[in-house]
């Protein structure tokens, strides 16, 4: 069915939590810092306008940051994010894909630093992969603390 396409690439994300159950399905495609997280916005994700919430791309720009980081070292670092700061740069439409990917990043012994961007461009009706992650929707920057007694 149309309204549940996943653009090529992507499948099931393999790690959950109890909010991303709420949110869900979440997907991703690639690994470590290629990692890429995608969710296909629906009526639970709308606010009061009818576009998606911005608690929303928060989370999934929390979740792509942290993710892409903790899984690009084996074995994985369980990263605590410490501050993250988003701009809202256009709305996300109920139907349209999200996908969030890593821009930049750093990590230290005791921090780690990262950006994402949250792209759109694909809604229900649309042929699924022809115009994922079109129009940049918000921007995330992320300081994540790297618990000490995981350090290598």
């Amino acid at each position: 069915m149309i309204t549940h396409a996943v653009p090529e690439g992507f499948v099931s994300l393999p790690r959950s939590s109890p909010l991303l159950d709420l949110l869900g399905p979440a997907y991703c495609r690639g690994e470590g810092l290629q990692l890429e997280i995608g969710l296909r916005a629906d009526n639970r994700h709308a606010n009061g306008r009818g576009t998606v919430h911005g608690g929303v791309l928060a989370t999934l720009a929390d979740i792509g940051m942290g993710y892409a980081m903790a899984f690009s070292s084996e074995p994985p670092l369980p990263l605590i994010t410490a501050s993250m700061t988003l701009d809202y740069l256009g709305a996300v439409q109920v139907g349209e894909w999200i996908v969030v990917r890593l821009e930049h990043h750093k990590r230290g012994r005791q921090m780690a630093f990262a950006t994402v961007s949250l792209q759109v461009g694909e809604k229900v009706g649309e042929k699924v992969g022809e115009k994922v992650g079109e129009k940049v929707v918000a921007r995330a920057n992320a300081v994540f603390a790297v618990p000490q007694s995981d350090r290598q």
